[in-house]
């Protein structure tokens, strides 16, 4: 029996909303730059820490969007509810892309 984790180059959070989800699943009505907002995802999820990742919209069965803005995760942390296993956190927004210009090159932002 081995610990199950997933490595995640980037966050992502479902539309502002999705039915079904909670608050922080989700991504905020708008973004601004500066500002801390909070996420969840289940399962114990590992994020870079020493820099910025991208910030992506899923859809489920990892159908996800082109980065909506470049982030950096403040802090992780690991909990249980209802004997599964959860990660939530804080992000905080560095820049957010409105154009269709590539703003990462794998974990580097360009």
């Amino acid at each position: 029996m081995g610990i199950q984790t997933e490595y995640n180059p980037d966050l992502a959070l479902r539309k502002f909303r999705t039915e079904g989800r909670a608050p922080e699943e989700c991504l905020p009505e708008q973004l601004e730059v500066g500002k801390i907002y909070p996420f969840l995802k289940k399962g114990q999820r590992i994020h870079w820490l020493l820099g910025e990742v991208p910030l992506l919209e899923t859809k489920g069965n990892q159908q996800l969007s082109k980065p909506l803005a470049s982030i950096i995760i403040l802090e992780p942390t690991y909990f249980l509810k209802n004997n599964e296993i959860y990660t939530r956190g804080k992000y905080k927004v560095i820049e957010i892309f409105n154009d269709n210009q590539i703003h990462f090159n794998g974990f580097a932002k360009i």
